[in-house]
């Protein structure tokens, strides 16, 4: 019996991947969307990350400078906390392309989880629009 329903499982899914998105994006479009978002997600979290060990190493130079010893882990501490509020000025143009790219995906996963769930209950989908 379980072989059966491998069966009638197998066409099903193979439509679905091949079949265009009802909103008009093709596979291709949404997978450029996840690769984007991936790229985007990186790039915003190095960048993050390295405003951290900038602010560190100011807050220590400073530190230094007027014959302070501060240490790393407590400067770390205090660019971290800074770091927080001022990437969100400093990198607000590559957080909303991120911001914008999660909508994409998630959009289509959405999509395709509502359209699964009507393959399921045995309805057509969409598929012939």
């Amino acid at each position: 019996m379980g072989e059966r329903r491998a069966d009638r499982a197998s066409p099903t899914l193979g439509a679905v991947s091949d079949a265009t998105r009802p909103d008009g994006a093709s596979a291709q479009q949404t997978s450029d969307a996840g690769k984007r978002l991936a790229k985007n997600l990186a790039l915003y979290t190095v960048a993050r990350l390295a405003l951290v060990v900038v602010l560190t190493a100011a807050i220590i130079l400073v530190a230094r400078l007027v014959r302070v010893e501060v240490p790393v882990i407590v400067a770390a501490l205090f660019a971290l906390i800074i770091a927080m509020p001022l990437s969100l000025t400093l990198f607000k143009k590559l957080r909303a392309k991120v911001n914008e790219d999660i909508a994409v995906v998630d959009e289509k996963r959405r999509k395709d989880k509502a359209r699964l769930r009507a393959r399921l209950r045995g309805e057509d989908g969409g598929a012939s629009a």
